[in-house]
Order: C-alpha cells, then structure tokens, then sequence
C-alpha cells in the first residue's frame, strides 16, 4: 500500500509546493517569493527554524489567505509546541513504542523508561486554527483533512476521540460528496481513501491502547459499512478480536470471510496461522500453514516449510 501520511507531521510540511490561490499580480509574486525563502529555511533548518517565524509574518502581511502560508504556520506552530521528555511508566510498550531505557528501583525492580511529547496547549491550539483557515479556505484539498487528523492523533495520544469523530465525519462526507476531493501528486479515487483512511486505522492499532483498540474497531465498523467489498477493513476487525479482544473465536470468523473474499490475503491468512497455533489446532494450522507458504517468501516461507513439517 502506498503510504501518504507521515508519522512526523513536521516532515509533511518540509515544503509548501501547492499552487497559491488567486490573487493580485503583485502580491503573488511576493506570496511566491516567500514561498520559495520559506522551502530553503525549511530545508536546512526544519520546520520550527530560526528565521522561519519571521518569513511566515511578511507572507501573511501580503497573503493572508495563501494556503501554504497557513499549513506552513502549522507546521512551525505545531512544532514548537512539543517538548519530549524521558519518564517512567508502569508498561512494558508506550505509543507502539518499547522502553528507551530499564533502570532498577530500590527494590530491584525494573523501571521503564519511555520517550514522550507534551504540547504547549496555546500554541497547539494557534497551529490548528492556521490549519482549520487553510481547510476553510481549500474544503476539498483531502492531505489537510488528514493532516488534521494526524495532528489530532498525536495531540491525544492514547485516547484518540476527537480523531476518531473527526474521521467518521470525515467517511460520512466522502459518502455524500465523494468525487471532489482533491490530493497533491496522487489521483482521488476510492482505493485512496480507503488507503488513508486504513492508515489511520493502523495508527491506531499501532499505539495499542484500551481507547485507540476502540477507535480502530470503530473506524474499521464505519469504513466496512460504506465499502463492504473492502476486506482491509474486515481484516482490522478480526485483528481487534485477535489482539484486543482476545477472542479468537471471532477473530477466525472475520478471517475466514476476508478469504472466501480475497483467498491470497497475507493477513487473513498468516494470523488465521497464529490462532490455530494459540488454540493447538494442528490440522487448522497446517491448512493455513500450506497457504502461506504459497503468499509468503524468504525466511518466513522457509520457516512456514519447516514448520509443515514438523507438525
């Protein structure tokens, strides 16, 4: 699948190359101009570099509505309002993430030791008002709609719920005005946004809280409902009932559908393998073990041949 969202939204914003929208002759030469001094800072100095406030001030003096002044105030805004911190935490995973460090307390017991972002809660806010202009301004533009979205994300961290609203919404609007939407350097259609949409999703699965579980069976229910042929989101519901839920009953149901669907599907396929090994279930494990071996290769092939054989 291809991949459009980044995991640092900073990098998402290294440079503002969109086309301008109308304005006078005169200022949008200078709109362009700053448009082009705000890409070479951006480039040596990153997205919250010396210099780039200032830049970001004189475009906006002479465009106020330009919408790569705004995503780039974003950008800068958004940046500056995060500070990281090591601290300890009670888990073995943060945020899809292990420890950084394990240290021993007094007792001899391990502590780990996790990085984690804070934000600046005004200057948080200040970047998502320049995005919500831009968004105003450019509706149909669908890499700000995500962009928000991926800032919502990391704002809330493990209880992702204004995300989760803002992305159904999101799905419900697609239903209703589907077709308008555009995105730069990629071709609008169905299967992209069901791919940005399953990037999401997997962000969510990925941070591996009681909350973000939610959110991607939530999202994945939605997206099925309006794309029933979609198996990427039925294949999400049997890895919530795998992982989250434990239930492998129903998990194996869900997989079972995707492959009477898609019978190549690696996913399907490869944790209907893992349920069949969790509830000891040799003749299951060699039927999806045997199918497998015929969509895998290198090392996980080999290791699914040896495995046959052993069982």
């Amino acid at each position: 699948m291809r991949k459009y969202l980044f995991v640092t939204i900073a990098a998402a914003l290294l440079s503002v190359a969109v086309p301008a929208a109308a304005q006078d002759s005169g200022n949008a030469a200078k709109a362009d101009e700053y448009a082009e001094r705000y890409n070479l800072l951006v480039s040596k100095l990153g997205a919250d570099g010396v210099g780039i406030e200032t830049v970001l001030n004189n475009w906006a003096a002479v465009a106020p509505d330009d919408v790569r002044m705004l995503t780039g105030r974003f950008s800068y805004y958004f940046s500056k309002s995060q500070r990281t911190e090591v601290v300890p935490k009670d888990r073995n995973r943060f945020m899809g993430s292990g420890p950084v460090l394990t240290l021993k307390d007094s007792t001899g017991r391990d502590v780990n030791y996790f990085q984690e972002v804070f934000y600046d809660d005004s200057l948080y806010t200040f970047s998502m008002r320049c995005l919500d202009k831009a968004i105003r301004i450019d509706s149909d533009r669908l890499d700000l709609r995500f962009l928000k979205a991926a800032a919502l994300v990391a704002y809330e961290k493990e209880s992702p719920d204004m995300a989760l609203a803002y992305l159904e919404k999101l799905a419900d609007e697609n239903m209703l005005v589907g077709g308008k939407w555009t995105y730069p350097g990629a071709e609008v259609s169905d299967t992209l946004f069901c791919d940005l949409i399953q990037e999401c999703c997997y962000t969510f699965f990925n941070i591996g809280s009681s909350g973000s579980y939610s959110a991607f069976y939530s999202l994945s229910e939605k997206m099925l409902g309006y794309y029933p042929d979609a198996v990427v989101f039925m294949d999400n519901l049997g890895s919530y009932y795998l992982v989250a839920e434990e239930d492998y009953k129903t998990a194996q149901k869900y997989y079972s559908k995707v492959l009477k669907k898609a019978p190549d599907d690696y996913t399907a396929i490869k944790n209907s393998v893992l349920i069949a090994r969790r509830q000891k279930n040799t003749k299951q494990e060699k039927k999806y073990l045997q199918m497998l071996v015929g969509v895998s290769s290198g090392q996980e092939k080999l290791a699914a041949e040896a495995r046959l054989k052993v069982l």
